[in-house]
């Protein structure tokens, strides 16, 4: 790695800072920035999402994708985990917490909806920023390809039910628009690029013009990760400063849950012999999630201001630091896992 990436937790830190400065200093500019979205999807965050996710995606071979299949143990795991195991634990974190051991710090008429934005969080599996996560863990680009893919049909049948569950609510709303154009701009499109990406470079030079592409563009990559900090930041820099202490208390689960989540899909992985390059983007798919979509129904549901909505957006800040930390623990473990 060169230095810039050696010491990519260091830059993350100083984004999140200048983030919280900026949102402060200029909320004018950060508000018309958060204003440029349809359907709940940030269409500036978009495309920095979308120059993160490309490179990747030129790495995907759709004449190998047909051999994923003949490997089911990742995508076992990955089910298992994101539809019959993450749902529900988060949701038990809720009420521990806020029902419990944060009783007497927290406004106990808010309860009930930070338990349902953790919830919310819990059944929804992410979409675009797993193929980011791989892509550093030098992650199978076709198998983690299919996860998401599968991830995100299951999430089409499976989402209102187990929300609706776990919420004791009959008539969740979930909105298409964001789900859909979520997967068409963060999973379609990027793979489209890369697809004729890839076939042009193969036709150049073969392999090696794709790893020296890929190589040429992977700092773009990069700033994208960290303007996204930034954004993301700046957008809730006002929210955590004013209340410091509740930003706190509310990402305590979410912390919890992720690293108790990777951990249980990381070991299933390592005990089931996978290769590390199908064993980190499995056990990242379910430690990360679809904000947008959470979001989006935390406020159809609960409103704007309510507690459901500040939780995911707790979520979102909490999720780069985390994951990154994540990251950086898969790559050092890479030799216990089969070559």
């Amino acid at each position: 790695m060169n230095l810039f990436e050696c010491y990519l937790t260091l830059w993350v830190a100083l984004c999140i800072v200048a983030g919280l400065a900026l949102g402060s200093l200029l909320p004018g500019v950060f508000a018309m920035l958060a204003g440029l979205e349809y359907a709940s999807v940030n269409l500036v965050v978009a495309v920095l999402i979308w120059a993160m996710v490309y490179p990747m995606m030129i790495a995907v071979d759709l004449g190998s994708l047909k051999s994923v299949g003949q490997r089911p143990k990742g995508l076992i795991i990955t089910v298992v985990i994101n539809w019959l195991i993450k749902p529900f634990t988060m949701a038990a974190l809720g009420v521990l917490f806020f029902q419990h051991l944060f009783a007497g710090l927290i406004d106990g008429a808010k309860a009930p909806e930070y338990i349902a934005g953790l919830i919310l969080l819990g059944a929804a599996p992410c979409t675009a920023m797993v193929f980011v996560w791989s892509q550093m863990t030098k992650g199978d680009a076709n198998y983690t390809l299919v996860q998401v893919s599968l991830n995100d049909l299951i999430m089409v049948v499976a989402f209102a039910p187990i929300v609706a569950f776990l919420l004791g609510v009959t008539d969740i709303a979930v909105p298409w628009e964001t789900l859909i154009l979520s997967t068409v701009l963060y999973v379609v499109i990027p793979l489209l690029a890369g697809v004729v990406t890839r076939a042009a470079l193969i036709r150049q030079g073969g392999e090696a013009s794709v790893a020296g592409f890929t190589a040429r563009i992977k700092p773009a990559s990069m700033m994208g990760l960290l303007l996204t900090v930034v954004l993301l930041f700046g957008f809730q820099g006002p929210v955590i400063l004013a209340q410091p202490g509740l930003i706190a208390l509310l990402a305590v689960p979410i912390i919890i849950q992720s690293y108790g989540i990777f951990a249980l899909g990381y070991a299933a992985a390592w005990a089931w012999r996978l290769p590390h390059n199908i064993a980190a983007p499995c056990a990242l798919i379910g430690t990360s999630n679809f904000f947008e979509l959470a979001v989006a129904v935390a406020i159809g549901l609960f409103g704007l201001n309510s507690g459901a909505a500040l939780v995911t957006v707790v979520g979102v800040l909490v999720e780069v630091p985390v994951m990154l930390s994540l990251v950086a623990f898969a790559n050092r473990t890479r030799e216990r896992f089969p070559k």
